[in-house]
């Protein structure tokens, strides 16, 4: 044990998306707040989101038919409640978006905002900024956290694991309480000791855990990760949403073609020019992401394509351009004239439709640890996310977890904590591990998730997927315990684990349903209620790592 001075606060938050923000935003009316992100503040998921953010607001939509497209999409796994709380808040909601001046694109008229509409909606519903609305409110709210006085963004800081009370043996905490998290400077490489009263997670999802994403290099599933190795229960974790079209070319590194492409009209067509999607599902290009992915996959497998095709050329040019003008520009830099010629396209992973588990109020299985975001398994998506419920649910869940933070005891102090504590277990003091060796491990485990636990699986699969990543873990673990972390390792740490626990929780589900499709169990169960969960501290799924008693 070494004495270490902490950095204490009211609140600390791991992660700047909107989730995070909007959450810091909202808890600085209780006191000051610490954010913690692992690059610039404004990486993150959210500055990726081309789509936009869905809400009823027009008299011709109806908050029924939002929830009605949000459980039919979560395929029996939502909970109602939840999705009828998170679709009633959303005017209200967007109104405060407005107020910190986030701008939404106008209608031609000028008169009210454009309201797109993506796969799975029965109308019109979702606000945009163009097609860069992530970027948009990331923007605003980061510029209105820079400047609000209770505040404080350290950016180029990544969370290592949480403290729990056990960890401080002088301070009297119940020894389950989370109290803090240990966090590193990415640049000096020095560890430190975030201690407050409550501790919330925005981590977002770990799609980089998949060799082929849309998701951004920090997508590595830390939050999840430390969440775990702390004993909380995650849930559902097979349910990874690949986003059916993402640009395929070799320079381009995971681009995303935004679902409202086809929103507007965009047909998908296979390499003979062929429109393949009425054979699949009589939606066609607006059915759910997993319906249109297995198809993409489906059609790829049956001609030996490499990729699909997104054709616009159907669509006015003038239209195509001013709708959607980042892709546009996006698609000329690689040789791509979107509204003149078929723009070739592939499945990736995207989202995280599972993660850590949370009640209706934010709260995790640990006392003080609050969960928000993609990171979070929320009841809200179920077995596939409805598109654009993401940045609601974010903005939803960050208000909800507010109110939740101001009834967590303040149990923890800087009258308390302030003048240097003890800190049971710090790991590692070597020279780091060699930049090949983490590189290889690195692709090694996005490979195999590729291969074997992609859009269609299966048992036999699945078992050579995990005993290939256990044995990469047993050995990064073992490393990690013996050398100072750096960035990478702390990386390739988490997105083992996460790899590790998607594939116990696909086996686990023994049917197919949502974004989880198994050639050994191809239909559904006839009760859809049961979630997936796992936990370090159950002994569900004995593994033979030290001082681990489950998956």
């Amino acid at each position: 044990m070494h004495p270490f001075a902490p950095i204490v606060s009211r609140h600390l938050v791991v992660g700047s998306g909107i989730a995070g923000l909007q959450f810091a935003l909202l808890a600085a009316e209780q006191g000051d707040v610490r954010v913690v992100t692992k690059k610039e503040s404004f990486e993150s998921n959210t500055n990726y989101a081309q789509g936009g953010i869905a809400a009823v607001l027009s008299p011709m939509d109806d908050f029924e038919l939002h929830v009605n497209d949000t459980l039919i999409a979560g395929d029996g796994l939502c909970s109602e409640d939840v999705v009828r709380g998170m679709v009633n808040a959303a005017p209200r909601l967007i109104d405060r978006l407005l107020e910190y001046g986030v701008k939404f694109s106008r209608d031609k008229q000028g008169e009210g905002y454009a309201m797109g509409r993506e796969g799975g909606h029965s109308r019109n519903r979702i606000l945009h900024a163009a097609d860069l609305t992530g970027h948009e409110l990331e923007r605003a709210l980061l510029e209105t956290c820079r400047n609000h006085p209770r505040i404080v963004l350290d950016e180029n800081h990544v969370g290592l694991d949480l403290i729990k009370g056990a960890d401080l043996p002088d301070t009297g905490l119940d020894p389950d309480r989370v109290a803090g998290c240990w966090v590193l400077d990415r640049q000096t490489l020095t560890r430190t000791p975030y201690l407050a009263d409550v501790i919330t997670l925005a981590t977002g999802g770990c799609g980089k855990v998949y060799a082929y994403t849309s998701n951004p290099d920090i997508a590595t599933g830390d939050g999840m990760a430390m969440a775990y190795r702390a004993g909380a229960v995650l849930a559902n974790l097979e349910f990874v949403q690949f986003h059916p079209t993402c640009l395929y070319h070799a320079e381009a590194k995971s681009f995303l073609i935004s679902e409202a492409v086809r929103g507007e009209g965009a047909h998908l067509i296979n390499g003979r020019g062929e429109r393949f999607m009425p054979r699949y599902d009589q939606r066609h290009e607006l059915a759910p992401r997993d319906v249109v992915a297995r198809s993409i996959d489906s059609e790829m497998k049956l001609t030996g394509d490499p990729c699909v095709y997104l054709d616009l050329r159907h669509l006015d040019r003038v239209f195509v351009e001013d709708r959607f003008p980042n892709l546009t520009k996006t698609c000329t830099k690689f040789g791509i004239d979107m509204a003149g010629e078929p723009v070739p396209v592939v499945p990736a992973a995207h989202y995280m439709c599972g993660g850590v588990r949370i009640d209706p109020h934010g709260r995790t299985s640990l006392d003080g640890l609050l969960a928000i975001g993609e990171v979070a398994c929320s009841g809200v998506h179920g077995a596939n996310r409805l598109a654009s419920n993401s940045l609601l649910e974010a903005v939803y869940f960050a208000e909800v977890a507010s109110q939740s933070a101001k009834d967590i005891s303040d149990d923890v102090t800087a009258a308390t904590l302030s003048g240097g504590i003890n800190v049971i277990g710090v790991d590692g003091t070597e020279a780091g591990a060699e930049v090949m060796i983490l590189e290889h491990d690195w692709d090694v485990v996005r490979r195999v998730m590729w291969d074997y636990v992609g859009i269609v699986r299966s048992r036999n699969r699945l078992d050579i997927a995990l005993e290939r990543l256990r044995n990469i873990r047993k050995t990064v673990e073992a490393v990690y315990r013996s050398v100072l972390p750096s960035p990478d390792l702390v990386e390739l740490r988490n997105i083992a684990l996460n790899a590790e626990l998607i594939v116990i929780c696909a086996r686990d589900r023994r049917e197919s349903r949502g974004l989880h499709y198994t050639l050994d169990h191809p239909h559904k169960l006839p009760d859809p209620s049961s979630d997936t969960l796992v936990c370090r501290q159950s002994d569900l799924h004995a593994m033979d790592l030290p001082g681990d008693h489950s998956a």
